[in-house]
């Protein structure tokens, strides 16, 4: 139970920063195909799947209203550190999934599945160093359409392993606005403003909806993907986790400029945590 919240903990954080995937967080932890079956058969195995899905849920809630804050700060302060603390927790996810593939005969699908993918990534990854014009969130139902329709597109991208969701909200101009709402909507609920609550509450309810909905379609194309085509699925995988650490490079360029010696061994250190923690929780 308290391990499954860490490996939440860990997806919910990665999901608000623009360039980490959520889903690859989810392949790192070891809770992937567990999560998309939980997923698809909720109602078919309501108590199996409540069981795997809840303390997830609770962890990446936290993960994302909690230690988002902080981690935000260590971007601020130490961004190379951080940036490394992260490609650490992807790579660490690495040996568990070329363990799939061990043993079989690597045919010239596998290798355009793991070429393609891995080009996905880093293409978003170059396409998105910049962010788009601010959406406008003020309410009108042409607004709420749009953002039910944009949560569809960042959840699904938030599942698929080596898409980062945040970035894909970025490049839609969604990021900052609903990042700022999110925190908003909190300040208010804390200070019992019923008037910015339900401000809040006008933008995140169709974001929200969009946001489940999402997840459900794109759980069951990854299930029956799983189920039709596992090697080549797997494949795809590995080249979006090989791709991750050169798409948050690309994302980051800039703060590599200042590299030192202090930097340079912090980093290795933050590296290293990252690998050993992606280890153990993917245990």
């Amino acid at each position: 139970m308290i391990k499954n919240i860490l490996k939440g903990v860990v997806v919910g954080i990665a999901n608000v920063i623009p360039g980490v995937s959520g889903g690859t967080m989810m392949v790192s932890m070891g809770i992937y195909d567990a999560l998309i079956h939980s997923i698809t058969h909720l109602f078919k195995e309501f108590k199996k799947s409540i069981a795997i899905l809840a303390p997830i849920l609770i962890g990446a809630a936290l993960g994302v209203v909690g230690l988002a804050a902080v981690i935000e700060k260590m971007f601020e302060f130490i961004p190379i550190q951080t940036n490394l603390l992260f490609i650490g927790l992807i790579l660490g996810g690495l040996p568990a999934m070329t363990s799939k593939v061990k043993g079989e005969k690597i045919k010239p699908g596998h290798i355009m599945a793991f070429l393609l993918f891995f080009a996905v990534v880093v293409g978003s990854a170059a396409l998105g160093s910049t962010e788009g014009n601010a959406a406008d969130l003020s309410l009108n139902i042409i607004s709420i359409v749009k953002l039910f329709f944009v949560g569809i597109v960042a959840s699904a991208t938030m599942v698929i392993p080596g898409v980062s969701g945040s970035m894909m909200l970025m490049l839609m101009g969604y990021y900052n606005p609903i990042l700022e709402t999110i925190n908003s909507f909190i300040k208010s609920a804390l200070a019992f403003d019923f008037a910015g609550i339900w401000s809040g509450f006008c933008v995140l309810c169709p974001f929200g909806i969009g946001v489940v909905i999402g997840i459900f379609a794109i759980a069951k194309l990854v299930e029956i993907i799983f189920e039709k085509f596992p090697l080549y699925a797997y494949w795809a995988i590995i080249g979006l986790i090989v791709a991750s650490p050169f798409a948050i490079v690309l994302m980051n360029l800039g703060i590599f400029g200042g590299l030192n010696i202090v930097s340079v061994l912090t980093s290795v250190v933050t590296f290293a945590v990252g690998f050993f923690i992606a280890r153990k929780l993917g245990d």
